[in-house]
């Protein structure tokens, strides 16, 4: 293995280096990621670097007991391993993140031809509303901090700059949705969050799960 990366130039070293700081920071890379720039999804150079040297990095991964997969269908590589733990997110985020899996879930079952899926943020507000999640309009301070996290994390790509989101607003779900939440998973907690109303808190949602489609 370190033969490997030994006999690679300096500059496909630190392309190995990269991709694998980046696979521990996210848990997962994107094949494409939505550019504004251009308006248009754009093959991501990181994807590219880990694809390259797949090999080698699940092997790398394999001593500390991580598996390393690729989904050529949705154009994901992840990790998975019982080492790898979730964040916490606030409940705002949370809730977010089980209206957009179920949203994107809809879409995908309607015949998708694309992995990506688009909402927009009134969409968002209203399916909360509708199963009586929403409590109070949040503020934009709080509606930002919330769409800021999940673009950090790669889950929601805003079309327009975080400064100018209002309800129009639309976005780009990415599938590594998929990654948080199957389909039940999201259900089961919208139920609990209907249930026990809590005001504030936060709640743990998984880095990845073990079930990802294939």
């Amino acid at each position: 293995m370190i033969e490997y990366y030994d006999n690679l130039t300096p500059e496909e070293q630190e392309e190995v280096s990269g991709a694998i700081q980046l696979l521990y920071r996210q848990t997962f890379v994107l094949e494409r990621k939505y550019d504004r720039r251009t308006g248009r999804m754009q093959f991501n150079k990181e994807f590219r670097a880990c694809s390259k040297h797949l090999a080698f990095i699940r092997r790398y991964f394999e001593i500390s007991g991580i598996t390393v997969q690729e989904n050529s269908r949705t154009g994901i590589i992840y990790l998975q391993g019982e080492t790898l733990l979730g964040d916490k997110l606030p409940k705002l985020t949370t809730l977010y993140v089980l209206i957009l899996k179920l949203i994107y879930d809809e879409q995908m079952a309607a015949a998708s031809t694309s992995v990506h899926v688009f909402t927009t943020l009134a969409d968002i507000h209203e399916r909360l509303g509708s199963f009586g999640l929403l409590n109070r309009q949040p503020s934009a301070t709080e509606v930002r901090r919330a769409v800021s996290m999940l673009k950090k994390y790669q889950i929601l790509e805003p079309l327009d700059l975080l400064e100018e989101l209002e309800g129009a607003s639309r976005m780009v779900i990415y599938p590594s949705i998929n990654m948080l939440l199957v389909g039940d998973d999201a259900r089961a907690l919208v139920d609990t969050f209907r249930e026990t109303e809590e005001e504030d808190g936060e709640a743990e949602i998984p880095g990845i799960i073990e079930n990802l489609p294939e």
